[in-house]
């Protein structure tokens, strides 16, 4: 349906209302005639609103849309964002997090997904999109009450999500750490300078381990001083997981960082299967030797014994080609600094590519 101004026989203008729906047109309203402007303007929005009331919709005015928009704006008083609560709350619910039932702990979780920043930033991210508001001293407490009161729940919860989701089958699990570094100058009994993955090495720091399943889905936690060797916190994280479900057999799998001697061996004498990555840069002359005689192709393995252990050696282009990459790239920047003089008996130490160097 549409307004249509016909002019009459004698000068006035008839304002009809029109219907085309069957094909053909068809008047099926006159609001009026009228030969006076203002009074056809009258008419004009006479039979638009009967439209409006015949159908039963809603008209926008758009003839001063700039003032319409600044007065929709200016009635604005809050804003909410709600998708990422109405999906990745649905599968917080659905893992089983509920059953932690601080909302505080929701919205911690959903904030770190949807906006990984600090806790200041999350604080003001929760204000602004959800008006909810914490303080900072209240999220530090509620994390020191989620370590010591509900860290347990919360690793059942996701240690039965994993079940359910593998089928019972938690045989395999891979280890991993990482370092966390606090913009502090004293230690305390927990946070220690040590050996910084972040490269922080002069702030004190705590150690994470992580044990996973396939697939990546979080089977346990634990935090460790910050100067502990990572390769001493694997065990402890493995052993107790392995205890407290019950656990006749577990395959562990972790990167070199948690090769050494002592690992293997106790590995051994718990029984355990794992896959460890090696370095050839560790290994004696004479299973280097055997590696480099190889000379496999892209794509290519083959295995080594050693002693009850087997080497299993990979060859890959890419990978080639990167550490090339670096190789060449770490040696043009001694260079440089070289031929700048800046090299002194100080850089001659094992970090990096500062071994290659003598003076």
């Amino acid at each position: 349906m549409f307004v249509r101004k016909k002019k009459n026989p004698s000068g006035k203008i008839s304002v009809q209302v029109i219907d085309k729906s069957s094909g053909k047109y068809r008047v099926i309203h006159t609001a009026g005639s009228s030969g006076d402007k203002e009074e056809i303007n009258t008419l004009v929005k006479t039979a638009k609103s009967w439209i409006t009331d015949r159908q039963s919709t809603l008209e926008l005015d758009f003839s001063n849309e700039k003032e319409q928009m600044e007065v929709m704006l200016n009635s604005i008083t809050e804003l909410k964002r709600v998708g990422y609560d109405l999906l990745l709350g649905s599968i917080f619910d659905k893992i089983g997090f509920n059953q932690i039932k601080d909302e505080l702990f929701r919205d911690l979780v959903i904030a770190r997904i949807a906006f990984p920043k600090s806790k200041l930033k999350t604080k003001d991210y929760l204000y602004r999109f959800k008006q909810v508001h914490y303080d900072e001293d209240q999220i530090y407490r509620y994390l020191d009450k989620l370590h010591d009161k509900q860290k347990e729940l919360a690793q059942q919860i996701s240690y039965e999500h994993t079940r359910k989701i593998l089928n019972q089958d938690i045989s395999v699990v891979f280890y991993d750490v990482t370092t966390l570094y606090f913009e502090i100058d004293q230690e305390d009994e927990l946070r220690k300078t040590g050996f910084s993955k972040e490269g922080k090495h002069q702030n004190p720091q705590i150690v994470l381990g992580l044990l996973v399943s396939k697939h990546g889905y979080p089977l346990a936690y634990e935090i460790f001083e910050g100067n502990k060797f990572e390769g001493h916190t694997m065990l402890p994280v493995v052993d107790a997981f392995k205890v407290k479900y019950n656990l006749d057999k577990l395959i562990i799998v972790a990167d070199s960082g948690l090769l050494s001697r002592a690992n293997i061996d106790d590995l051994q004498e718990k029984s355990y299967e794992f896959i460890l990555g090696a370095r050839i840069k560790n290994e004696t002359q004479a299973v280097k030797d055997k590696i480099l005689a190889l000379e496999l192709n892209h794509g290519e393995s083959a295995i080594i014994k050693k002693g009850a252990l087997k080497l299993i050696i990979t060859y890959s282009d890419d990978r080639a080609r990167k550490d090339r990459y670096n190789r060449e790239k770490g040696l043009r920047r001694l260079e440089k600094q070289i031929r700048r003089g800046k090299l002194t008996k100080s850089n001659i130490n094992n970090r990096g590519y500062n071994k290659f160097l003598k003076l």
